[in-house]
């Protein structure tokens, strides 16, 4: 997201991008952004402006850099990780001072911008929210903005929410243009000597010398500098030296000058003109342009100074064309699951490349089956759901089976290319993009836009790039999804599928995975009836979340469940669970309540091996944790002993069991949490058992973020019927 130079005054009016939108000379925003960076001494600025759907900023004017440097920007996803969304959704000022602060809170966009610039992006809103302004300056600055940045910045945000509120007052509206506006730099700010005179001395120094805008084209050269470059003068004048140079087109050259635009700090390279000529290039940037010194550094071999060599061939890609996929790349590694998938190529793909619709679905045996669609009205025809891998007249097959993106730039192209497909929408042009991991086809993406698109050729290579990338990211998705569809049933098949009924005693019960990652854990819960009158009530859990963890929790519950079908007391039960943890020696530990309920004598009886307090409510007494002895967790010592511990029950009473995850979270004190639990818990107690369960994991857990498993076990005692 970044930039680079420019300041200009209210009065510019001339652009080199698009027109405003009724064609005027020169857009109302204009004059505020550029004083924007008079008055914060920015060296670029633009702003943009959300879209009617309120889900996408669109880039709308710019000032101070180059537009390619900015395209995987010009259209964002307002619920993208970058500073310009985060300052619209929180409404507030987002400040970077650097690179470090960069990788820090925004390490995909480092990524891709590995140069010294800080940053303010800030929301501009007056009678509603309209979008954001970004301003860059080169280098590092403070870690902080200063009042006066910030009094500046919030005054050019309130100037432009109040033109954006006047136009919309007036029943003329400012909309996002369909090109940014590109608003010229500023000229220099010292005498400017006669072109003669400039061009004389520069012809007199050594080597050669030549000229770049902030777009890169040449704008000046010296004959010395067109004779070291092996090119008359007049045909480099006005173009990109990496395409009038074909020995020049390497992302590390391009790259070099994009270091200079951005930090404003001079940089260097040493490049090879065929056959063995080795000549290096200074580059001097400022707020105009880039001033550049070329000098011979010798013919053979390499100098020393290390310099990678550019690739054979010569056919590289734009520079411009990698940072956009590394910048997707880098977002496609955070997605997890298929749904993770879906949701970033709509949320953050769809916008950069301009699309208004979507749909995405994988192989499954010899049919897709659809994954995703946004964009699209409800009741709009599905084609690709169910679709045949064997009919090749569809256009999302043919990309498929040939592993190569397929492009209409009509619908008169497609239905000449594919006159049998059914298009179910409105749409005018479509990418199909095969979506292959390992040479397997997984699966299929459709990009589909609102008007007619002729896909230039940078854009369909992108696509092509792009599709690789995400048949990567589905695949791995897939994997992700089957192993936590694996996980959760393994899961369910070792927890009870219900709880025993019994006369007298209400029960209700809740598990809850850990939010983050997705192995299982080691929680459980049951409950065991012994006779018509008295219960069992066992929790624990086992260290770990992994398959082994799952393992040794069944065998902990099967055997709770036969020591108290034979009778044993509670310490006993622990005690022989225990001895054949010890013997089974899987490496693993762990902690375990168990409680025997006798509703005749309305009394329990518990053993505690290294496990929370039970809380006890509505017995007498406020609701609080019972001191319960807690002996060795299971698994370590196998002469441990487990002391008993009995409390009165009577009708009424409440017995909450849980695992930690209910409790403990990291910075937070264990025994606060649980006296807290235990307050709510005795505002709340005569509830219904099923609406308290619930009650009780929202207040613990607000929000239903979980750092680890949470089980929970509510037993109330009703009296016998």
């Amino acid at each position: 997201m970044p930039t680079r130079t420019g300041h200009g005054g209210p009065g510019v009016g001339a652009v080199t991008g698009a027109a405003g939108p009724d064609g005027e000379e020169s857009w109302p925003l204009d004059a505020a952004l550029l004083g924007a960076l008079r008055e914060t001494g920015a060296a670029a600025a633009w702003l943009y402006l959300l879209s009617a759907d309120r889900r996408v900023l669109v880039l709308a004017v710019l000032c101070g850099l180059p537009p390619e440097f900015i395209a995987p920007w010009t259209r964002i996803g307002t619920t993208a990780p970058l500073p310009v969304a985060e300052a619209v959704r929180d409404q507030r000022l987002v400040w970077v001072g650097g690179q470090e602060d960069l990788v820090r809170c925004y390490p995909r966009t480092a990524l891709v911008l590995p140069y010294a610039f800080s940053l303010a992006a800030a929301p501009v809103t007056g009678a509603r929210r309209w979008g954001a302004v970004l301003l860059v300056w080169p280098g590092e600055r403070p870690a902080a903005e200063s009042d006066r940045e910030r009094s500046a910045v919030g005054r050019t945000c309130a100037r432009l929410a109040a033109l954006l509120d006047e136009r919309a007052a007036a029943d003329a509206p400012l909309e996002p243009p369909a090109e940014p506006r590109v608003l010229p730099a500023a000229a220099g700010r010292g005498v400017r000597q006669p072109r003669e005179t400039a061009a004389a001395f520069a012809e007199r120094l050594p080597g050669g010398s030549c000229a770049l805008d902030l777009e890169g084209r040449i704008t000046f050269v010296t004959l010395g500098a067109a004779r070291l470059l092996g090119r008359p003068a007049e045909d480099l004048l006005g173009e990109l030296p990496w395409r009038a140079l074909p020995w020049l087109d390497d992302p590390l050259y391009e790259d070099r000058y994009r270091s200079a635009v951005i930090s404003r700090r001079p940089a260097s390279f040493t490049a090879c003109r065929p056959p063995d000529r080795w000549l290096r290039f200074r580059l001097y940037p400022d707020a105009g342009g880039i001033s550049v010194r070329v000098t011979s550094a010798g013919t053979g071999p390499r100098p020393a100074e290390p310099v990678p060599e550019p690739a054979p061939g010569g056919g590289h890609a734009g520079a411009g064309r990698l940072y956009r996929l590394m910048h997707l790349a880098a977002a496609l590694t955070e997605a997890t699951g298929v749904e993770d998938v879906v949701d970033l190529v709509a949320d953050q793909i769809m916008p950069a490349f301009g699309a208004q619709s979507l749909t995405m679905a994988t192989v499954e045996g010899d049919r897709l089956r659809t994954v995703g669609r946004r964009g699209y009205p409800a009741g709009t025809a599905d084609h690709l759901g169910g679709l045949s891998l064997r009919d090749t007249s569809d256009p999302a097959v043919r990309s498929l089976r040939s592993g190569t993106p397929v492009f209409f730039a009509s619908p008169e192209e497609l239905e000449r290319v594919h006159p049998a497909v059914r298009r179910g929408s409105d749409r005018q042009a479509w990418a199909f993009l095969p979506l292959v991991a390992s040479g397997r086809p997984v699966g299929c993406c459709v990009l589909a836009y609102d008007r007619p698109r002729p896909f230039g050729v940078d854009e369909r290579a992108v696509l092509a790039s792009l599709a690789g990338l995400l048949g990567q990211a589905l695949e791995r998705a897939r994997l992700y999804d089957a192993k936590n569809r694996l996980a959760c049933g393994l899961q369910r098949g070792l927890l009870p599928r219900a709880l025993p009924s019994l006369p007298g005693l209400e029960v209700a019960a809740r598990y809850l995975p850990a939010t983050r990652g997705m192995d299982i854990g080691g929680d459980f819960y049951d409950l065991i009836r012994l006779d018509a009158t008295t219960a069992a009530a066992v929790i624990g859990d086992v260290q770990g979340h992994n398959v082994a963890a799952a393992a040794l929790m069944g065998q902990v519950r099967t055997a709770v469940h036969a020591y108290a079908m034979a009778g044993a007391p509670p310490d006993e039960v622990l005690a022989r669970t225990n001895r054949l943890l010890t013997d089974l020696d899987q490496g693993l530990f762990t902690s375990c309540l168990y409680a025997r309920i006798d509703l005749a004598r309305h009394r329990a009886c518990l053993a505690n091996a290294g496990h929370p307090p039970p809380l006890l409510c509505g017995a007498g007494g406020p609701a609080g944790p019972i001191d319960v002895p807690p002996g060795l967790l299971l698994g370590i010592d196998p002469g441990a002993d487990y002391p008993l511990t009995e409390v009165p029950m009577p009708p009424g009473s409440l017995l909450a069991l849980y695992t930690d995850g209910l409790v403990e979270e990291p910075g937070t004190d264990l025994d606060r949490a649980t006296a807290d639990l235990a307050l709510h818990l005795d505002t709340v107690c005569g509830r219904d058992l099923e609406a308290l369960a619930d009650d009780l994991l929202d207040h613990a857990l607000p929000g239903g973020r979980r750092t680890d498993d949470t089980a929970l076990l509510l037993l109330r005692a009703a009296g016998r019927e």
